[in-house]
């Protein structure tokens, strides 16, 4: 079983960052096979991204449904446009045996989004959840004092702008 923080905590993160939104949407229910393909494939890149943590992939959390979402975090947009060029990784067969055999045909979308964020110009917090999200791919501090708010949490406030007061929170 997955064990909660009991508490509200705030993601912490050394540095700057770059968050990945990717996923895939079969459009004809009759071509789910394709999307079985793309998805096979995506578990090899992400199992080879585990064993080499070296290439700069700290976390993902997926969702999947007839648009799956899978959201990544990485170390730097280096690391990741690296890891999608790489001739001996397995990025680059899959990007190849997409296009030979789906393309634009129209029956999966695949999609990503790509934000560079940089130190200090992001804020999560998290209440009774296990480890999640930028929490995992960084690290988590309690949410008291400048942590208590979004706006202390992106260093705009000393927290003391908070619409209740800690105690609430406990």
């Amino acid at each position: 079983m997955v064990r909660t923080i009991d508490q509200r905590v705030a993601a912490t993160i050394e540095g700057d960052f770059v968050v990945f939104l990717i996923g895939a949407r079969v459009n004809r229910w009759w071509k789910f096979g394709k999307i079985m393909q793309v998805g096979k494939a995506m578990t090899r890149m992400l199992g080879e991204l585990a064993e080499q943590r070296h290439l700069g992939l700290l976390h993902v959390e997926a969702w999947f449904g007839r648009t799956t979402i899978l959201v990544q975090y990485w170390r730097s947009f280096e690391q990741l446009h690296e890891y999608a060029r790489m001739q001996d990784a397995e990025h680059r067969p899959a990007w190849g045996q997409f296009n030979r055999t789906i393309g634009s045909n129209g029956d999966v979308g695949i999609w990503h989004e790509t934000y560079l964020i940089r130190a200090g110009e992001y804020e999560a917090i998290y209440n009774n959840m296990p480890e999640f999200g930028l929490a995992k791919a960084g690290g988590w501090a309690p949410a008291t004092g400048k942590n208590s708010t979004a706006r202390g949490r992106l260093g705009k406030s000393d927290g003391a702008d908070a619409p209740f007061d800690e105690e609430t929170y406990r």
